[in-house]
């Protein structure tokens, strides 16, 4: 089996299973974003005409997932990704009609209050909402009773916690490792602003595994190959999930 066929794994994905993962490679900004989101779709109540909007959307595969799987009207804002050629991908995978880019960055979201049902976040948390005052702004767009959830790469133990980052991630990610928090961190930090209720926190199960699956699967079949990926399979090889996971964060705003 290779390692593009590792990827389709309808036993525990099988939303994600049904789409090609050559197309998904071909937008890789990072460890595999569908099973993320079908993972943290489960802790979600997504209806078809929801307005959600997709934070840190990428090359736009997460959005095609929501409009397709779940029949949402999504917004996708990204701020590396022009609107142009995420709206490209939009338009190609037939979700054009129900999906609207927008360039944007997190902290200027041009966007009315209470606009949308929901907002999705896969694999771009961490790089934006740490900040103590994060969920207070973003909770804004959010109209009363609207779900928020998002997957963000985690640590099993606190930074704070073990007094230094784990020296095979220091390694590779450097001072970046302190901002992947505990899913009780990020249940704490929700909270505490009183503005949502947080209706799940977890870490996901084998989430070291999916993320070495897909760099491995890149590492065979992306352009950079195996110079590019290989300090990540390390990475992932020598932690054996005792401290990388991904944290799986929901909640709901105040109706």
């Amino acid at each position: 089996m290779t390692a593009l066929n590792d990827l389709v794994r309808p036993d525990r994905y099988p939303r994600s299973s049904r789409y090609d993962p050559a197309w998904l490679l071909g937008l890789d900004m990072g460890p595999n974003p569908l099973w993320l989101l079908e993972d943290l779709a489960g802790d979600l109540d997504l209806r078809p005409g929801m307005r959600v909007l997709d934070l840190g959307s990428g090359k736009g595969a997460t959005s095609v997932f929501l409009a397709r799987e779940y029949g949402v009207q999504v917004v996708a804002a990204d701020w590396w990704i022009g609107a142009g050629e995420a709206a490209a991908v939009f338009a190609e995978a037939g979700v054009g009609d129900q999906v609207e880019a927008v360039q944007t960055e997190a902290h200027v979201l041009p966007f009315e209050q209470e606009s949308f049902d929901a907002v999705v976040s896969i694999d771009a948390f961490e790089y934006f909402g740490t900040s103590d005052s994060y969920l207070p702004y973003l909770a804004r767009f959010l109209r009363p009773g609207g779900q928020l959830g998002m997957a963000t790469p985690a640590m099993t133990r606190e930074v704070r916690d073990m007094g230094a980052i784990p020296s095979h991630i220091k390694e590779l990610v450097g001072w970046e490792a302190i901002a992947w928090h505990t899913a009780e961190w990020w249940r704490f930090q929700w909270e505490i602003t009183e503005l949502v209720t947080v209706t799940s926190a977890r870490l996901q199960p084998d989430a070291w595994r999916d993320w070495l699956l897909w760099t491995q699967a890149c590492a065979e079949y992306r352009p950079d190959g195996r110079a590019a990926n290989q300090p990540v399979i390390d990475m992932l090889t020598a932690d054996k999930g005792e401290f990388l996971s991904f944290a799986l964060v929901t909640a709901r705003k105040a109706a």
